[in-house]
């Protein structure tokens, strides 16, 4: 079966009833065009950038010239939201020496970058975005000073396998309350450097994400849900009560990790895979009691599992699941979410894969009431105006499309600043031909 991106709508329907998957296809896609509303705030259509990460900050954590040209170029394609990308809140907590890091020292230069942002879309577009800035503990994946220097929740054999990481590296609950304590804290500058929200990151088992799963955990972090759930939910009241009532506090969220239990969340107990969104939509419902009213849903750990939050067409292996059924599985779990937290609005991931039927099949759930908002991730490095062209012409056009070939990935994950190597090669060809070879 061909797993090439599709580029052609009769395509895409084709495969979809061959795998027997039912995602829904609109011709009309004028429902991104809506406004929506988030405490007061204006989200000015339906279209959103994910958070991207371009490692390519100073090494003091501020925006850099690359970081700088990235956020022009979103913010003239016309997303409604910008979802900023992953931003340390601890110096340990970075994922590479030039991983963005917000602290009371660079907080000026992270307001320029916002209110350049919000200037540069309103003068190309007409309108002034939301941007939300994400709040991170990198965890296993901390490499502050570029060798790997993991903070874990506990030891994962599926990750760690004959070589496991030292249990000294295995954080205390005291160490978590402060980990809690800096995400609230980052909140607050985030509000104060202009973003409307901050997202406290708990996605693709970073820290936060980690503890979801962490079922054989001592303490006050495992074992139950609420113990698990603890640094996720205390961080985002804390960021409520210490912000302003109009300011947006969400998260970028696994709702599924794909892996077994006891190391996996949203999965079955029986060790299979199978989605078990039981745990996750308790989370939802106890986030939305603190007053959350938007999430960004996503899944699987772009590490060891990338098919299943981002499905390629090429990767650094073959998975025998078709990349179809990961993106129907990511956009179908969400609309689970939805049904039964019909509350909170929540953005939508995995549309990458599709190329120009994106917005058809974003459209056709969004209309189905699945989801609120469609975020695209690889895209905007390749086509930051996707949301221009959707919004202004209906379409989204072949020669612009992300092909996931996962060059970006290969980029970052040797050690250098990812972009889009085909589409934008002027600046990314040369930095992948340096790191990764011809």
């Amino acid at each position: 079966m061909n797993r090439t991106v599709y580029m052609k709508p009769e395509d895409f329907k084709a495969q979809n009833e061959e795998l027997g998957l039912n995602m829904p296809y609109s011709e009309d896609v004028s429902v991104f065009a809506e406004k929506i509303e988030i405490k007061n705030k204006i989200i000015p259509n339906r279209l959103a950038c994910q958070a991207m990460e371009g490692c390519d900050g100073t090494a003091g954590g501020s925006p850099d010239e690359l970081t700088l040209r990235r956020y022009d170029r979103f913010a003239k394609g016309g997303a409604g939201l910008i979802w900023y990308e992953a931003t340390a809140v601890m110096p340990e907590a970075r994922a590479n020496p030039r991983q963005l890091y917000i602290h009371d020292g660079n907080l000026d230069d992270f307001k320029k970058q916002v209110e350049v942002i919000k200037e540069t879309c309103l003068k190309t577009n007409g309108y002034e975005p939301i941007v939300v800035m994400q709040a991170t503990h990198s965890g296993r994946y901390s490499k502050p000073e570029g060798k790997p220097a993991p903070i874990i929740a506990y030891n994962n054999p599926i990750f760690e396998k004959d070589n496991p990481i030292s249990k000294d590296r295995i954080v205390t609950d005291e160490y978590l309350d402060r980990v809690g304590e800096a995400l609230v804290n980052g909140a607050v500058l985030a509000e104060k450097a202009g973003f409307d929200g901050v997202d406290i990151k708990c996605c693709h088992r970073y820290l936060n994400c980690e503890l979801l799963s962490a079922f054989e955990r001592e303490g006050r972090y495992g074992g139950s849900l609420e113990n698990r759930t603890r640094l996720l939910r205390e961080s985002i009241a804390g960021a409520i009560q210490r912000c302003g009532k109009d300011f947006i506090v969400s998260s970028r969220l696994n709702a599924y990790d794909g892996f077994p239990y006891p190391y996996g969340w949203g999965v079955k107990n029986d060790g299979s895979l199978d989605l078990d969104l039981t745990e996750p939509i308790w989370l939802l419902t106890q986030l939305r009691d603190l007053g959350v009213e938007i999430l960004n849903i996503t899944m699987g750990n772009p590490y060891f599992n990338p098919h299943v939050n981002r499905p390629f067409a090429k990767g650094g292996y073959v998975h025998e699941e078709h990349p179809l059924s990961g993106v129907a599985r990511m956009l179908d779990g969400t609309a689970i979410l939805k049904e039964n937290v019909p509350e909170i609005k929540l953005i939508a991931s995995a549309f990458s894969y599709l190329g120009v039927a994106a917005p058809n099949v974003a459209a056709g759930y969004i209309k189905n009431g699945a989801f609120d908002l469609a975020g695209f991730g690889r895209t905007i490095f390749a086509y930051p105006d996707f949301a221009k062209d959707i919004l202004n012409e209906g379409v989204m056009h072949k020669e612009k499309c992300c092909i996931c070939c996962s060059k970006c990935t290969e980029i970052m994950r040797a050690g250098s600043t990812p972009g889009c190597v085909i589409k934008d090669k002027d600046v990314y060809l040369p930095l992948h031909r340096q790191f990764c070879g011809k």
